[in-house]
């Protein structure tokens, strides 16, 4: 009890748990989604700051590339689940574009945050730089898988059709197959020397056992799930009268808050000086995301009912190219600082803007 007390203590936030369990009360009897909404964005924030904690826990244990591989993981729950919801009532542009806002914001904002914050506590700070390099590399093969089909679709006259749903098919095969190496390549690997100091000499807390960090990490894995299922069907409400596009929703919104837990976590570890682990999140998430979460997206839609292809349009197209040239720039020396973060803000702000005036 008394380890309890100085928990709360030293993570004051946790206290905003109280918003929980009103947030599950008010969606089951329904009260106004102004309210649902700023409930559940509450409860989100102490649930991440859990996530933060249990994936300190098992980094200590695993190391940052297993920590980070889990943290994202763990991350992109929410964001499944999301695009699930929306892919059984027929969102499928909400979907593809919380697919392309996912990556574009672990790459810009995500990441540009974390390098500023850690870059100003912390000054210019090392990572494994071979490590982050393949990582982008994947991730460029994964845009270029993303890429094809919307190409494909657009130089033909009849845009979408049977050809294009059996092309999605296929790249989404392969590109699962590539995760899987991917994963593979990264275990085998993860024994090499960081550059960054060892977690437990970071952590603010004596380091969780296993048991503790999975059993936190699930409470608030789930909590985070549930809460952005209530936070994205206020938000659906809320923004119904007020001009947002559902692009914009879907570029914007649902990416920040589906991920919410990794975006904190990410920018808490670089502070402490974790940049390697930082940069796992952002880079991995985005893995994740183009490498599993959109392909599983694609057989799963068949299976609903609801056949989802990988065709985006130009200015999608644009934004994840983009966004993975810069970011890859920015992990190649194998070092950051605050002005490549906010180099990367820069970028992300002038699509946000893009995105927000963009026709629907």
């Amino acid at each position: 009890m008394k380890s309890l007390s100085l928990y709360f203590k030293k993570k004051p936030l946790t206290l905003l748990l109280i918003a929980l369990p009103l947030a599950i009360i008010g969606s089951l009897q329904e009260w106004n989604a102004i309210l649902l909404f700023s409930l559940s964005a509450i409860s989100v924030i102490p649930l991440a700051g859990l996530i933060g904690d249990g994936t300190e826990g098992l980094a200590s244990h695993t190391g940052p590339k297993m920590g980070g591989l889990i943290n994202a993981t763990l991350g992109n729950a929410a964001e499944l689940i999301i695009t699930l919801f929306a892919i059984n009532k027929g969102l499928l542009e909400l979907v593809k574009a919380s697919i392309t806002g996912s990556i574009i914001g672990n790459l810009l904002f995500v990441l540009g945050l974390s390098i500023l914050a850690g870059g100003l506590k912390n000054g210019i700070q090392q990572f494994d730089r071979l490590h982050t390099t393949n990582n982008t590399i994947l991730l460029s093969i994964a845009i270029v898988g993303l890429v094809i089909p919307s190409l494909f679709s657009h130089s033909t006259a009849s845009g979408v059709n049977q050809k294009v749903e059996i092309l999605s098919l296929c790249v989404a095969g392969v590109m699962i197959s590539l995760y899987v190496l991917g994963i593979i390549f990264s275990l085998k690997n993860s024994k090499n020397p960081s550059v960054v100091a060892p977690v437990e000499h970071i952590t603010s807390h004596p380091a969780w056992s296993i048991k503790k960090s999975l059993i936190v990490l699930a409470f608030a894995t789930a909590g985070i799930v549930w809460m952005s299922e209530i936070l994205v069907g206020s938000v659906e409400h809320v923004v119904a009268g007020s001009g947002i596009s559902e692009f914009f929703l879907g570029i914007i919104l649902v990416p920040i808050i589906g991920n919410v837990a990794e975006h904190l976590v990410a920018i808490t570890v670089a502070v402490k000086n974790q940049m390697e682990l930082s940069m796992e999140i952002a880079v991995s998430s985005s893995l994740q995301i183009a490498l599993f979460v959109a392909p599983v997206l694609v057989f799963v839609s068949l299976l609903m009912g609801n056949p989802l292809n990988l065709v985006f349009n130009t200015f999608e197209l644009a934004a994840l190219v983009s966004a993975v040239i810069v970011s890859y720039f920015v992990a190649a020396d194998g070092e950051s600082n605050w002005l490549e973060g906010a180099a990367l803000l820069v970028v992300y702000v002038i699509f946000g803007l893009a995105f927000f005036i963009f026709p629907s």
